[in-house]
């Protein structure tokens, strides 16, 4: 279904028949391309996605990027997608570049705390938070660093000296941080708890780091619960989605907009959870995905600003089938990733 305030133009970027019944086995699946919208070309014409086709004997997946027309047709395949699309690491005065690392901050393993017993195997905690599912806290965290976008050189640990994350663990990529629209700070997600005390938490907060002073200050202290996904609008507005209880992962996800200090909730009164979120160019709108009837969709709010009218979400697509996301907008179209299940992405 498809609502009069947009034009949406979906890709079903890859899909795969077979011209007879075929058994599907963990062996064929494993030969299926995984499709991801990359973004879109600087020109706003053509999508780029890339395909990774994962290999059981090599162990990593092949890795190809393409882009086809907005409007559909041929994909091509290209070798420097980085010329295409922007690259959301560098700043937006090009000055410099963002990105994270593991870096070894506390001594977790026996020898590291007692040299002499150079045989020793055991690992030292004082608390929870000493394994995730398949993986042990050997004393490593991801910290996020800036250097010149030319300089080859190591750059500035901005977390340095601290036992946290940022990107989270397990699951954080560099969507955890972004640049200020000045680039004059980097706006990074972390939880600064340790221990038992981080194992029961879910209080991130978004952190901002201001190059000039290499002070850090905390945007989002007042709220409780996960503030995750940092952006901001057009405008400048810093945006997040927000959950409210600490120790509930399953929270309702709001959209929250900081207006220079004047926070609006746009999803308040909305009986749904956000998944992730886009400004529209001319920051007017956010559109949305979020679950509903089992399925995923694409969503709406209309941004009042610091006007008296009310934010209202209208859905915008139904049907069978999941929105993964937004991969950007050219025009008055909408371009999202769409799978369902007799359909890649």
């Amino acid at each position: 279904m498809m609502k009069k305030s947009a034009t949406l133009l979906i890709l079903a970027i890859m899909g795969m028949t077979t011209a007879s019944a075929q058994t599907l086995t963990p062996e064929i699946l494993w030969k299926l391309g995984r499709v991801t919208a990359v973004g879109l070309s600087k020109d706003r014409k053509a999508v780029v996605y890339k395909v990774s086709t994962p290999s059981v004997e090599e162990n990593k997946s092949e890795t190809k990027y393409y882009t086809v027309p907005v409007t559909g047709g041929a994909a091509t395949e290209i070798k420097d997608h980085a010329s295409i699309v922007t690259d959301k690491n560098v700043s937006p005065d090009g000055k410099y570049i963002v990105y994270h690392e593991s870096v070894k901050v506390e001594k977790i393993l026996a020898k590291e705390i007692y040299p002499e017993l150079k045989k020793a195997d055991a690992q030292i905690y004082n608390g929870l938070d000493y394994r995730h599912w398949d993986t042990w806290n050997e004393g490593s965290y991801n910290h996020v660093f800036f250097r010149e976008n030319r300089d080859k050189s190591k750059g500035t640990d901005i977390m340095k000296g601290e036992a946290f994350n940022s990107p989270q663990a397990p699951f954080g990529g560099d969507e955890d941080y972004i640049w200020s629209p000045d680039s004059k700070k980097i706006l990074y997600v972390t939880k600064k708890k340790s221990g038992t005390e981080y194992a029961v938490s879910t209080n991130t907060d978004i952190y901002e780091y201001d190059i000039a002073s290499g002070q850090t200050i905390n945007r989002t202290a007042e709220n409780p619960g996960y503030d995750t996904h940092p952006a901001f609008s057009p405008a400048g507005h810093l945006t997040w989605l927000q959950m409210k209880r600490d120790g509930y992962e399953a929270d309702k996800n709001d959209i929250i907009v900081d207006m220079n200090g004047v926070k609006q909730n746009l999803t308040a009164n909305w009986d749904g959870t956000v998944d992730s979120f886009e400004w529209s160019p001319d920051g007017k709108k956010v559109y949305f995905t979020a679950p509903i009837m089992g399925t995923k969709q694409l969503f709406e709010v209309n941004f009042p600003g610091k006007t008296k009218i009310a934010p209202v979400v209208r859905q915008l697509t139904e049907g069978m089938f999941d929105v993964n996301g937004i991969a950007g907008f050219a025009g008055n179209l909408a371009i999202i990733p769409r799978t369902d299940m007799n359909h890649s992405t």
